[in-house]
């Protein structure tokens, strides 16, 4: 065997190395955000072990972001970058230790398959290449990263621009959060399907506005929930700066100018082995109309796609009592609009459970595809 060697020198790469003296037990911290106290994401390579049975213990597991999250939590793994698959993993309350024979002299590991940089330029550039598309620097971010933004519709349909539905799609605030990168790339692969009624009628009726990745520098550097000077932008709605969150600030102001008639939130959640959203009960400005239109896209989404469920969730917000600073709150009130952040598992999906590789990013793609049906129903 040679000599073991973990790396995180690349995209996303995030852990601390305690121990690699034994490869029966390396032990290892979850690392914290670069600017911030939360620690759940890891991503790392290991080196040297190829047909050895491998143990990692994270020692740091129960002082994480969401200790909780551990609990019926597999750690993913490749050896291509390609193919990701779920490992034996256990918690017992304090560390979280997991299992594996390395097939290559290179294994990767992380929280969850990761969605990079290079794979953010090119999802870009494949959209671009429609006719339907067009994009937009809407600025920079504190490291000067693009805030890129993907305009989309069909610029020939009988309905005049003016008329057409403004519909918003954003992911990633939270940067660990990479399976919303994966859901907003199966969105847009069906919605610029010319040979897909849906896709047509919603491009002939509405205007998509879609960020992919709403938090760049904390993707890069591996964060779970913050940008690069540590802020989390989905609390930053309210008062955005340029200083501290010039991502909510960029596209906010963006918003301002279209205006919103909808607008989709997309995360994961650590805890919750479920698909499903999350409403503004709790502004101010909720009406009957906004919960008649949530319920139909629920209904419509329940029904034409069993990865969706509507029975786990955090429950109802009282009124007059969300958070202000949320994207989906600040967004509903501002607009009077529909507005929802959709969560996704770390885990598997508990409805649908499929062990080999839990819930992933085809799994992802799949679900962001599957949304454009209960779109259609509330237009």
């Amino acid at each position: 065997m040679t000599a073991l060697h973990i790396s995180t020198a690349f995209d996303s790469g995030a852990i601390e190395v305690l121990s690699l003296d034994d490869p029966r037990d390396i032990r290892l911290n979850i690392r914290k955000d670069n600017a911030s106290e939360f620690a759940q994401w890891f991503h790392f390579s290991l080196q040297g072990a190829a047909g050895v049975a491998v143990v990692l213990k994270f020692l740091n597991a129960a002082q994480c972001a969401y200790p909780k999250g551990w609990q019926g939590y597999s750690v993913v793994a490749s050896h291509d970058r390609q193919n990701w698959f779920r490992i034996d993993t256990e918690y017992d309350g304090q560390v979280m230790t997991a299992r594996t024979t390395p097939a290559t002299q290179c294994i990767y590991f992380a929280y969850f398959e990761p969605y990079a940089w290079e794979q953010h330029l090119d999802l870009l550039g494949s959209a671009t290449i429609s006719p339907h598309v067009t994009q937009e620097h809407l600025g920079l971010t504190c490291q000067g990263r693009d805030m890129a933004l993907l305009r989309v519709t069909d610029a020939d349909s009988a309905t005049p621009l003016s008329e057409k539905k403004k519909v918003w799609m954003i992911a990633r605030q939270h940067p660990g959060e990479s399976m919303a990168e994966w859901f907003v790339e199966g969105l847009l692969e069906r919605l610029l399907d010319d040979n897909d009624s849906v896709s047509r009628s919603l491009l002939n009726q509405c205007v998509f506005y879609v960020i992919p990745n709403m938090n760049p520098d904390g993707s890069v550097l591996g964060n779970l929930r913050t940008n690069a000077v540590g802020a989390n932008l989905n609390r930053e709605w309210l008062e955005p700066t340029l200083e501290r969150s010039p991502e909510v600030f960029l596209v906010r102001r963006k918003m301002l100018d279209t205006g919103v008639d909808l607008c989709l939130d997309v995360h994961g959640d650590e805890g919750l082995p479920y698909n499903f959203v999350v409403g503004s009960e709790g502004t101010a400005g909720y009406s009957p109309r906004i919960a008649e239109l949530e319920n139909l896209f629920k209904a419509t989404w329940s029904a034409s796609c069993p990865d969706f469920q509507d029975e786990v969730n955090y429950g109802a917000c009282a009124p007059g009592a969300a958070n202000p600073t949320l994207a989906t709150n600040w967004i509903a009130q501002q607009f009077g609009c529909l507005a929802f952040t959709i969560e996704m598992p770390f885990k598997d999906n508990a409805k649908l459970p499929n062990p080999s590789v839990g819930w992933n990013g085809e799994r992802s793609r799949k679900l962001g595809a599957s949304v454009l049906q209960p779109l259609l129903a509330v237009l």
